[in-house]
């Protein structure tokens, strides 16, 4: 097929046939079966004919899988769900079994847990499982190195003892003074960590749960759980819609603790604010990871009055609007302000940067240069 024949052929998909095609170009017998699958999800006269009860629906979820990428699989996923409110169709063991794992499918998931069927929960939660694996896969390590090194470097001394010896930096520190006639090297200057505590710094994640930041809470779960495995740091986890729940005990399964957050509702940021200043025992080495839109259902004067308070005690306070690859979500713009000009960077973060944001953080650097060396643009 040449470069022409192979347009024709991808408007006469985008068009869709009958009174809509102008191209006349006719279809192989497998594009008019990729054909029937658009035409189920996107055709307006045939709205609705992937129905809930429909046995079609897992042999539609099947096609797409064999004629689109992942990518595009959830993509029609996420469309079926919001065009065909096919949201019933978890409810079935059968479809949920053949449905592309992915962060926004885990996040409706989220939404469901608490109707999803006890025939089905098995189920949904194998599918969760698959997604935060990969996740943990993907993001785990980078975090790791991101923050143990960071704290390794805050805390390394030119006078340790014999046991808190880094003989690895020491080595590279010291590799001009080798003597060849001993085939050693004499370490003049000695490089350690530092004298170990059970930890060295506190991170307190606090996570709105409303249902904009479904993407949201899937990573800051994750990463939570990635943390908390973490020697050197404590970790607490946060969530909070109208009530505040803490799931820090969750940390250690990120399946269980994802199944722990109800997504929905409304948001009270003042009450998770109170919360988190009462379980905060070392505010100058704690950061506070506020996970929100900014929009405040409860007493909003109360929430700024907290935050002004968390950052006179040492807190070091970090706003994120969101944290997923989908970008800043609708965000309060005055409260972001109120807490720009207290010194509290606001921003979105994709879950790339979120590693070396966090080692920044720990490492208690300037957050609005980070931010500006990645290019991260803060909000007002």
């Amino acid at each position: 097929m040449n470069n022409n024949e192979e347009q024709m052929r991808k408007w006469r998909l985008i068009l869709g046939g009958r009174q809509n095609d102008g191209t006349a170009f006719s279809l192989s017998e497998r594009d008019l079966q990729m054909d029937k699958t658009l035409e189920a999800l996107y055709d307006n006269d045939r709205r609705g004919s992937l129905g809930p009860s429909s046995p079609n629906v897992s042999r539609w979820l099947g096609d797409i899988r064999t004629f689109f990428p992942s990518t595009v699989v959830q993509v029609m996923q996420q469309d079926a769900l919001k065009r065909l409110n096919l949201t019933q169709m978890l409810f079935e063991k059968e479809m949920l079994e053949n449905v592309e794992p992915d962060v926004h499918l885990v996040a409706t998931l989220m939404t469901l847990s608490r109707v999803i069927p006890d025939k089905t929960k098995d189920t949904a939660r194998q599918v969760v499982r698959k997604v935060v694996d990969a996740l943990l896969k993907k993001l785990a390590q980078p975090t790791q190195q991101a923050i143990t090194g960071s704290l390794n470097r805050s805390t390394r001394n030119r006078r340790p003892k014999h046991h808190e010896i880094n003989w690895h930096a020491t080595i590279q520190k010291n590799l001009k003074h080798y003597q060849p006639e001993y085939k050693t090297i004499i370490p003049e200057i000695k490089i350690g960590y530092g004298r170990k505590r059970t930890s060295l710094k506190d991170v307190v994640l606090c996570l709105d749960q409303s249902g904009s930041m479904g993407t949201s809470v899937v990573y800051s779960g994750i990463f939570g759980s990635v943390m908390a495995s973490i020697p050197a740091i404590k970790t607490k986890m946060i969530v909070f819609d109208t009530a505040v729940a803490d799931l820090t005990e969750e940390l250690a399964d990120p399946v269980d603790l994802l199944f722990g957050v109800q997504l929905g509702g409304g948001t009270d940021i003042n009450a998770a604010l109170t919360y988190c200043q009462q379980i905060i025992t070392k505010p100058f080495d704690t950061v506070l990871v506020l996970i929100t839109d900014l929009y405040e259902g409860g007493d909003n004067a109360g929430m700024q009055k907290r935050a002004v308070e968390l950052t006179a005690a040492g807190v070091q306070v970090i706003v994120l609007l969101a944290l997923n690859d989908d970008g800043a979500p609708a965000y309060d713009h005055g409260n972001a302000q109120f807490l720009s000009n207290l010194g509290i960077p606001v921003f979105a973060c994709t879950p790339d940067k979120f590693p070396d944001l966090m080692a920044a953080a720990l490492s208690k650097q300037d957050i609005a240069q980070w931010a500006a060396k990645e290019d991260i643009s803060l909000k007002k």
